[in-house]
């Protein structure tokens, strides 16, 4: 039998073991909230990240991910373990990959520089073109001044190959001052001038450029004033008109329309070119340096045209129910 001092001996044993398992039970329920809240940052930190993050098991299996890993999920299958560091090229962009492994775990990070990598393409291809640019100037120069001089000496039914021959120096000439004006940047000079003095330029270039069909040009311009870069804006509307141009000529017409016309309200100038002919193959490399769908152009019109608008605070857009661009020039 045990005594009524065991008794109270067991009692306060018993009563502190249940208040040391109180404690115990207090303590690791602070612990796991430490834990949480230090699992909840880490999650936090991950997400915040702007690349993608997976860290996996050794079974292979996630463990965790951030939102980034979840649209980019059908990567994961592409990457190479076995590797630290690499660029993994894949659906038209460019990912650097980088992997970790410590614990029992493996850290995946992939980052996307596809803008990168085309800035350095483009910077590469900018100064080959420059370069180009430069040294045919020169002897183009002496043969449009050849050109000219035979224009005057040959016989009238000479002339029209001398005229050929004059029409294909313009357009070298023009797509080289295209080509440095893009590569050195566009900077522009503004000034008043009539917007319906455009139309002469336009019909005048319009007469040196090469087509094959009958196309109609129709200019609705106002004699009204606005302020721009007069020359460089043309550069724009001949880009236009000649994009228009060479899609009429690779279209299923018999004979083609071109239209330039202007409207306003209280914020913009607002032009509009319309044509009937082939319809844009891929509307996201419009504005592509150096990439085109069309058998002619050097992929920079566009391109170029868009900088220019850029420097008179303007876009450019497509229209909607027709065929043809809209270009509005802030006030």
């Amino acid at each position: 039998m045990i005594d009524e001092k065991e008794k109270e001996n067991l009692k306060s044993d018993l009563k502190n073991l249940i208040l040391q398992t109180y404690a115990v039970e207090e303590e690791y329920k602070k612990i796991n909230e430490s834990y949480q809240k230090l699992q909840n940052t880490i999650h936090q930190i991950i997400e915040s990240l702007p690349n993608a993050i997976w860290i996996l098991k050794e079974s292979g299996e996630i463990f965790l991910q951030n939102s980034e890993a979840k649209k980019t999920s059908h990567l994961l299958k592409k990457i190479n373990l076995d590797k630290n560091s690499y660029e993994l090229e894949i659906e038209n962009s460019v990912y650097l990959i980088k992997i970790n492994k410590s614990d029992q775990k493996t850290i995946i990070s992939a980052t996307d520089i596809t803008e990168q990598k085309r800035s350095e393409r483009l910077a590469s291809m900018g100064q080959i073109a420059a370069h180009l640019s430069h040294e045919i100037r020169n002897p183009i120069g002496s043969v449009a001044l050849l050109s000219s001089t035979l224009l005057k000496r040959v016989d009238i039914e000479s002339k029209p190959l001398v005229l050929e021959i004059k029409k294909a120096l313009w357009r070298i000439e023009r797509i080289v001052k295209s080509t440095l004006l893009f590569t050195k940047g566009v900077s522009i000079s503004p000034e008043i001038f009539y917007i319906d003095e455009l139309t002469d330029e336009l019909e005048a270039a319009r007469e040196v450029y090469t087509f094959s069909k009958e196309i109609k040009f129709e200019y609705h311009l106002p004699q009204k004033e606005m302020s721009g870069d007069f020359d460089l804006l043309l550069i724009v509307f001949q880009n236009f008109i000649f994009n228009a141009i060479d899609a009429i000529e690779e279209a299923e017409v018999k004979k083609g329309k071109v239209s330039l016309s202007y409207e306003e309200n209280q914020n913009y100038h607002i032009f509009k070119i319309t044509d009937n002919g082939k319809e844009i193959e891929d509307k996201n490399i419009l504005y592509e340096p150096f990439k085109t769908t069309k058998t002619k152009g050097h992929g920079l019109g566009l391109a170029l045209s868009l900088e220019i608008i850029k420097a008179h605070n303007g876009e450019i857009g497509l229209l909607e129910g027709e065929k043809g661009f809209e270009i509005r020039i802030k006030k």
